[in-house]
């Protein structure tokens, strides 16, 4: 039942400071942060990151938003840990994702809009998809090195 998945606040969080707003929505929920670092994507990565993508017709605007300045990886841990993050990001679509949720409460943008101005919908986070990309997208962006364990005092609560 415990989980790690991988949560990136993307170069348009970054850029609006909306960082620890981020990760406060997940540490507030009672998972942990189990690994956390902030990188610059070059285009190599994210082929590598968004492989299922690279023939798509949105790759290319795709990869030029997340070459485009620093974005921050977690590591983030707990029951269900993929289930839940999803759940507090919200829709991949800004424009649906529910008030509540992170996409719902900080961006509003509609992938008609993305598309008609050729550009990578801006949703400020990615969140793994289930749990075998959270296992493969962890060890890409994370070295066994990188992930900690440790007690938080959450757990006596939530876990």
């Amino acid at each position: 039942m415990i989980e790690r998945t991988l949560v990136l606040v993307k170069p348009d969080g970054v850029q609006r400071g909306l960082i620890g707003d981020i990760i406060s929505r997940f540490e507030k929920r009672g998972l942990k942060i189990v690994g956390m670092k902030m990188v610059w994507v070059d285009k190599d990565f994210s082929k590598q990151h968004y492989s299922a993508h690279i023939d798509k017709n949105f790759y290319k605007g795709l990869e030029d938003f997340i070459i485009s300045a620093p974005i921050v990886a977690m590591a983030v841990e707990g029951i269900n840990a993929v289930e839940l993050v999803r759940k507090v990001v919200g829709s991949t679509e800004p424009k649906s994702a529910p008030i509540g949720t992170i996409r719902g409460d900080f961006a509003h943008v509609s992938y008609e809009y993305a598309d008609k101005k050729g550009i990578s919908i801006k949703n400020l986070v990615h969140a793994s998809g289930n749990s075998e990309e959270a296992e493969q997208e962890v060890s890409l962006w994370f070295s066994v090195e990188e992930l900690f364990n440790y007690k938080s005092a959450n757990q006596d609560y939530v876990m």
